[in-house]
């Protein structure tokens, strides 16, 4: 498994969010999401560092229910 696919799948797994959940609070297609998770596709590694601020600044504001 590489790196980015660990680190999303880690980065999923914090939200507590299945794969649907996660892939419509990103606005990004579920297939895109399953592909990156099972290795068939490499996500940019820009993207994963810009989910992951989103989850970080919307925890502390308090405003994601899921984390």
């Amino acid at each position: 498994m590489g790196n980015l696919q660990e680190q999303l799948l880690e980065l999923r797994a914090r939200t507590g969010m299945n794969r649907r959940q996660f892939a419509d609070y990103f606005g990004i297609p579920y297939r895109t999401v399953q592909d990156w998770e099972l290795g068939s596709r490499q996500m940019p590694e820009y993207l994963l560092r810009l989910m992951e601020y989103k989850v970080r600044m919307e925890d502390k504001a308090g405003t994601n229910g899921h984390i």
